[in-house]
């Protein structure tokens, strides 16, 4: 198939703004927003959020710009809004067990409720219970009970008065104890000296006296402590049976104002119980007192804190399911935590210090993560794990082992949760996800996978509209005219390298959006142009193009040698791209060749030197593989030929230069000249086709400006695969040039086919014998090769007669 010369309109795809339907984007606003060119990620998304069996979370891939995060959150919010409220959830005191605080689930919004009537009853019993305490039928009935004891108490004080009276002791009590001491004959206490110098009988009688008197003080107490113990039974009975009709009455008003889960209703009523019984064991903490200490303050704050209702999920106000997006998910924001409170150098908490993470408000509902986020912190990843496991959360702390020791830990109930997860990753996690970890795999079932491109259709050309006008509402942006649409388009063609497909990265497109539309205000104008986008793409071009400015400098400059004229033996200008992540670029660069004689076969410079990746190597493997082929049927090629990318130092990969290698090799082999003028780029194959490469618009953009500068002469022009014809979308310079005549775009199927065009040979069949016919450039680098041989095997010979000398004989002689 002889070479082909594309003309300006195969170059770059054109799109008419009448053929878009509108004058302007303001038109489309009320049109839908789909998922534009994602209709498997669509379907894949719709099955996995509707299932609602477990393990059917959902893992998206896609490149970042794709819509996956956006589209994800727009299809949870809609399949969210069709479910019901889930639950509050609240943590309560454990009555028996307060290390271990208790979870309740209560209706939408009835936490809340829970929570202000519990206040509100507490703080009506604060008020009530002392009012109730303090009336006269609690007066007079604890009177006579606290009468009746201190009758009962001051009999037997008065019998051990007597008993210390016979004895010569005088008896007084003091601060809950009694004081006794020895009167002497005057009537008063004896002095210490007095009683030292009394006889010894008599001092030994004292003795036996005072012992008997502990005695019977030590009876005394036997006796009226269980009258005191009864007493306060009694007036705690009495307390009881006057408080507990306001109890009933408030208790009662409590559960009437608050609705309750069907399975949580006996943890609910268990609860009231507890708490009704506790202040009941605590009223006397809310009697009036004569005095307020500090350390009654302290215990009855200690009490009434039991009573606090920890909300730490409210649902209240939600409409359907919620939908979490976890953009920061550390250990205790994901899965919650317990926060503490330095006293006296230590660390203490309660159960009101339990705070929700994300999975908890995700209850119900979907909970939207980044894989990326996750892997990097072991802790996360490995309770997630154990979280999808099970279903069941508990919260606890990270590294607790590491952390002070507390004087009070907590381990809150575990709660049972219902969370649709939504992954978002890459492809490269989501296999190695795959292969590392099968059971992490095994719980997300349902793969969405964003396409980075799809085919370009009329329907899809309007959703890409409707998406610009829906940016240009939800941002305040001034609209798009269709032409500026069709500029945005194009570019979208451009990013996905294809005429027929069109970019899914609308992240991009939004980012040039708003670029434009910035400029359009710049101008003072309402309405985005062409000539924005156009200026947009210039401007943006501006702020990351340096380093190709540098390299096409250097070119210019002499510093890096790259001929566009002329011919040149062994030389041929191959064609490279760079990609930085945020500007790709094009530019040439010499590809030389050097043949003699040998055996050592191709050597590629830039793999003996460790600058060339895997992918350029299996490229250069090819080629000799090719080569053999051409020339080496009867024989082995005795072939020493080294090849080199000149002036490249910081690495090569890619097989895109195959074909200039190849060019390369043949001219030196036939001493036949290259145009310099035309620069090469494709792949090959063992058969000699020529294969589609990567970045085509770039290194064809890349040799053009270099033509420009060095001047415009109507030779130069590039030589490309055919199969690269549907990925050209020049720029319009390169379009206009090719136009002129001032620049060529040449395409080939079989190398070849790219030999007549730089050498001004044709290539040649071979015969049956395997001999190229006169006249063809195969013809003279087989004979090249052939002298090569000879050359090889008188090297050979010489070798052989050095290595075994034949023995003289008489004839020799």
């Amino acid at each position: 198939m002889p070479i082909n010369h594309l003309t300006a309109a195969d170059l770059r795809l054109t799109i008419d703004p009448d053929s878009l339907g509108f004058a302007d984007t303001s038109h489309l606003v009320t049109h839908p927003l789909s998922w534009i060119g994602q209709e498997r990620a669509e379907i894949a998304a719709s099955f996995g959020l509707d299932m609602e069996q477990s393990d059917y979370n959902l893992f998206v891939l896609g490149e970042v710009g794709s819509g996956r995060s956006s589209l994800l959150k727009q299809g949870m919010q809609a399949i969210a809004g069709q479910r019901p409220v889930p639950p509050d959830l609240c943590y309560l005191y454990n009555f028996d067990t307060p290390e271990r605080p208790k979870a309740l689930r209560l209706p939408a919004g009835q936490g809340k409720v829970f929570r202000q009537r519990m206040e509100r009853m507490v703080k009506t019993l604060l008020t009530d219970i002392p009012q109730c305490l303090n009336g006269p039928d609690y007066k007079v009935e604890s009177e006579r009970i606290i009468q009746s004891f201190k009758h009962k108490e001051a009999k037997a004080f008065a019998e051990l008065d007597a008993f210390a009276e016979a004895r010569q002791f005088t008896m007084r009590r003091e601060s809950g104890t009694i004081l006794f001491t020895l009167r002497g004959p005057d009537g008063h206490a004896m002095p210490e000296e007095a009683m030292l110098a009394l006889p010894k009988e008599q001092r030994q009688e004292i003795d036996r006296a005072e012992q008997d008197l502990l005695a019977a003080i030590n009876r005394y107490f036997e006796t009226t402590r269980p009258l005191e113990q009864a007493m306060e039974e009694a007036l705690a009975q009495l307390r009881r049976q006057v408080v507990e009709p306001l109890l009933d009455r408030e208790f009662d008003t409590l559960r009437g104002g608050v609705r309750h889960q069907d399975g949580d209703a006996d943890k609910f009523e268990t609860y009231v119980r507890q708490v009704r019984s506790d202040m009941l064991d605590n009223l006397e903490l809310l009697q009036p007192a004569e005095s307020e200490d500090e350390e009654r303050k302290e215990v009855l704050h200690t009490v009434l804190a039991r009573y606090r209702i920890n909300l730490i999920v409210d649902n209240d106000g939600l409409t359907g399911a919620p939908v979490i997006i976890e953009d920061n998910p550390l250990f205790r924001s994901l899965f919650g935590s317990i926060e503490y409170q330095t006293e006296n150098e230590v660390l203490v908490t309660d159960f009101t210090r339990i705070r929700a993470g994300s999975l908890h408000r995700a209850h119900g509902g979907f909970l939207m993560l980044h894989l990326r986020d996750l892997v990097t912190d072991g802790l996360v990843w490995e309770k997630l794990r154990r979280f999808l496991r099970s279903a069941q959360l508990q919260i606890e702390e990270p590294g607790t082992a590491f952390a002070p020791i507390a004087a009070v830990s907590l381990s809150p109930e575990p709660v049972d949760l219902n969370v649709k997860i939504v992954l978002i990753g890459s492809r490269s996690l989501y296999y190695e996800l795959q292969d590392g970890d099968p059971e992490f795999a095994r719980r997300f079932r349902v793969k969405v996978d964003f396409a980075d491109r799809f085919v370009a259709s009329d329907s899809g050309r309007h959703a890409s509209s409707v998406f610009v006008a829906h940016t240009c509402q939800r941002l305040g942006l001034p609209h798009f005219s269709a032409a500026a649409v069709a500029r945005l388009l194009e570019q979208g063609h451009r990013e996905a390298e294809d005429q027929g497909r069109q970019s899914a990265l609308f992240g991009q497109t939004e980012s040039l959006i708003m670029e434009s539309a910035t400029l359009c205000k710049g101008r003072a104008r309402c309405l985005v142009t062409a000539e924005d986008v156009e200026a947009a793409l210039k401007a943006r071009r501006l702020r990351h193009d340096y380093p190709e400015q540098r390299v096409r400098e250097a070119i210019a400059e002499g510093d890096v040698l790259i001929s566009v004229d002329g011919v040149r033996v062994g030389q041929v200008n191959g064609l490279s791209v760079v990609d930085l992540g945020d500007h790709r670029f094009g530019y040439p660069v010499r590809v030389t060749a050097r043949t003699y004689a040998g055996e050592e076969g191709l050597i590629n410079i830039e793999r003996e030197v460790a600058l060339s990746g895997p992918i350029h190597d299996k490229g250069v493997f090819i080629l000799h593989s090719h080569l053999s082929a051409l020339f080496a049927r009867n024989a082995p090629l005795a072939l020493n030929a080294s090849i080199v990318f000149e002036q490249e130092y910081g690495g090569i990969e890619g097989d895109s230069a195959s074909c200039a290698e190849l060019y390369a090799i043949l001219s030196s082999l036939a001493g036949v000249g290259i145009r310099q003028n035309i620069a090469v780029t494709g792949a090959l194959n063992q058969h000699g086709e020529v294969l589609p490469v990567g970045g085509i618009n770039e290194k064809i953009e890349g040799f053009f400006q270099v033509c420009a500068e060095a001047g415009l002469d109507g030779s130069q022009g590039v030589l490309i695969p055919q199969r690269n014809r549907r990925h050209l979308m020049l720029s319009p310079e390169v379009v206009d040039a090719v136009a002129r005549g001032l620049f060529h775009i040449h395409t080939m199927t079989e190398v070849d086919e790219g030999l007549a065009m730089l050498t001004g040979l044709l290539a040649g069949r071979p015969g049956k014998s395997g001999l190229y016919p006169p006249g063809n450039l195969l013809h003279l680098a087989q004979k090249t090769l052939q002298a090569f041989r000879r050359a090889c095997q008188v090297h050979d010979h010489r070798d052989t007669e050095k290595r075994h000398p034949r023995a003289k004989s008489d004839h020799d002689c």
